[in-house]
């Protein structure tokens, strides 16, 4: 028979500071989307994405995906609307490929000179937009898509902003939830 090795894999399951705060965004997020009935699920995703392991990352990360999100909205829109005045039920038909192809190379281009990290998450969008829309709801669905990850990348800066990883620390060590951090001062 074969060799069969047996491997010890060991499992690291370590609950960081961004965990938390990131756990926390998406969870404000929820919450605030509760009473209006309305769905969280791109706020929370906003707020996931937009969660850096410090202010600087989190504008990043979550400029990344606004900016993505509204310039690949946008660009759908308006592609999509002229793709519907030639196929009004939105049958799919090759030409929507070109508008495809047009619409990720005008993103790059904006986007190289607006945001470089929004052609990922704006192409997400754009295609979302273009194949997966109905007729009726692709203008509604785009701005309520830019409005949703605004909202979470927002709620991603404000947990960040007021809950710095030297705040959060202390704050778990009140609660007994982390053991203090002791500082050796050593002496030459």
């Amino acid at each position: 028979m074969g060799n069969s090795k047996k491997t010890n894999h060991t499992i690291n399951l370590h609950i960081g500071m961004r965990n938390i705060k990131t756990a926390l965004a998406a969870t404000l997020c929820a919450l605030l989307y509760f009473p209006f009935s309305r769905n969280p699920t791109f706020a929370c995703i906003g707020a996931v994405f937009g969660m850096g392991s410090d202010m600087e990352a989190s504008q990043l990360h979550g400029g990344n995906r606004l900016f993505g999100t509204a310039i690949g909205g946008f660009i759908g829109m308006f592609l999509f609307h002229i793709y519907i005045k030639f196929y009004p039920n939105g049958e799919k038909h090759p030409i929507i490929l070109l508008l495809l192809f047009v619409g990720i190379v005008i993103l790059i281009l904006i986007s190289q000179n607006v945001w470089p990290g929004a052609v990922q998450p704006g192409s997400v969008v754009l295609c979302i937009i273009l194949f997966n829309t109905p007729v009726e709801t692709y203008i509604s669905y785009s701005l309520n898509r830019i409005l949703d990850t605004g909202i979470g990348v927002l709620v991603a800066l404000i947990v960040n902003y007021f809950l710095p990883r030297e705040r959060l620390i202390k704050w778990l060590e009140v609660c007994h939830l982390r053991k203090p951090e002791i500082e050796i001062e050593i002496s030459e």
